[in-house]
């Protein structure tokens, strides 16, 4: 799960950054697809980590199969991805935000 947590914190990285070419992008994300395939598959119970996943692999199918893509490609999607990503993240904290407002629910349910 941290794998794939570091993958998208690196993704938004390269979006973010214009100095980084098509070719750069498709480096890293190879290698950390790489380092993510070595892992043992892990089940995935939250609705992120799926997403996540799904996302990464996606994104690979798109930009690291085919031999065409360029940095005007990347530009292309950059803006988009980000707003993926940034979608992706704000998921995350909504479920870790309703689970803090039901630890607290609980605990003042005592108090008669």
């Amino acid at each position: 799960m941290t794998e794939l947590e570091k993958i998208g914190k690196n993704l938004f990285r390269m979006f973010r950054d214009n100095e980084c070419t098509a070719k750069q992008f498709v480096a890293k994300l190879k290698q950390l697809k790489e380092k993510l395939d070595q892992r043992e598959d892990v089940l995935l119970e939250s609705e992120y980590h799926q997403r996540l996943k799904a996302y990464v692999e996606r994104l690979y199918g798109e930009t690291c199969t085919g031999e065409d893509f360029d940095d005007g490609m990347l530009d292309d999607i950059r803006e988009a991805e980000m707003s993926n990503l940034n979608r992706l993240q704000k998921l995350k904290n909504a479920t870790s935000y309703k689970k803090e407002k039901h630890k607290r629910k609980a605990q003042h349910e005592d108090w008669g």
